[in-house]
């Protein structure tokens, strides 16, 4: 299929004619990046296989890196295409939803068979039931989420990223209270629940710092780049968080943005007058 959005695509061509023509070069670029991440992502269950668990979560992270880089790829290349959108959601659903599911249940969550196991089952079906939703609602034009700048739910990435939040604290402290199998299924639960829910979670266009802070935010990044090589796993667990603690305020700014369109699209009653009316006079 080739990049429908190539202007010197003649729109007189037929649909046939096109598929047989394939990829644009354009389109090759961006697709190349989600099928690394998708390799990354299936790498990272062969590190856990083996039981090298910090390679397993590094390898995963990496598809999250090349997975927020292909989109960008692709809307600078111009080259979005449905192809695409799908090869994307196919390597997300395998990359942050089986690679993880998999990743923790080899880790702990196979000490509790059944529970253990259904909780890693429902945090794979959750991540592919949210991309699924997502390609459904593609086309559509009403999604007041989407219009008002916002995410439903957290993103397939940052779900995988919230699943791993006991292997980075386990990993940094070695304290094995972090690996307990109750707790961890607990927790994979509950962020596949936040996948799918409807939940609205602040995207990149709303975390807009104030003028007078963005030079601090750069020396910010920079520290957090380094702490991330000094102390990656403490690093990693300190950035879940607070990912976690913004959810309300994502919750929050979303219910000011309703109200705020709602007390715009209600007109302010005029005062009658004439035909018997009167304005009404002044309390004072």
């Amino acid at each position: 299929m080739i990049d429908e959005s190539d202007p010197l695509v003649d729109d007189r061509l037929s649909p046939r004619r096109r598929l047989a023509r394939g990829l644009s070069m354009r389109a090759i670029v961006p697709n190349a990046i989600t099928a690394a991440a998708l390799c990354s992502g299936l790498t990272g269950i062969r590190f856990a296989i083996a039981g090298d668990f910090e390679k397993s979560v590094q390898a995963v992270i990496l598809a999250g890196l090349l997975d927020g880089i292909d989109g960008r790829a692709a809307r600078l290349l111009r080259a979005q295409t449905r192809f695409g959108a799908e090869l994307d959601s196919l390597a997300d659903s395998i990359s942050f939803g089986v690679a993880p599911a998999l990743i923790v249940y080899l880790w702990t969550l196979h000490q509790l068979p059944s529970l253990g196991w259904i909780a890693s089952l429902a945090f794979a079906i959750c991540c592919v039931l949210r991309l699924a939703r997502f390609n459904a609602r593609l086309d559509m034009l009403d999604q007041p989420h989407k219009q008002a700048g916002f995410l439903t739910g957290v993103p397939a990435p940052l779900g995988a990223g919230l699943a791993f939040l006991p292997m980075y604290l386990w990993i940094a402290t070695g304290i094995p209270e972090f690996a307990n199998d109750v707790a961890v299924s607990i927790w994979m639960v509950l962020i596949a629940f936040l996948m799918i829910s409807s939940v609205p979670t602040l995207s990149w266009s709303k975390l807009q710092p104030p003028r007078d802070l963005r030079i601090g935010l750069i020396a910010v990044v920079g520290l957090t780049v380094a702490a991330l090589l000094t102390e990656p796993w403490y690093t990693l667990a300190v950035i879940t968080l607070g990912y976690i603690a913004l959810i309300p305020l994502g919750i929050a700014s979303y219910a000011k943005v309703r109200l705020r369109a709602r007390d715009q699209a209600i007109p302010a009653p005029a005062a009658a007058t004439g035909d018997g009316a009167s304005a009404p006079s002044d309390p004072s």
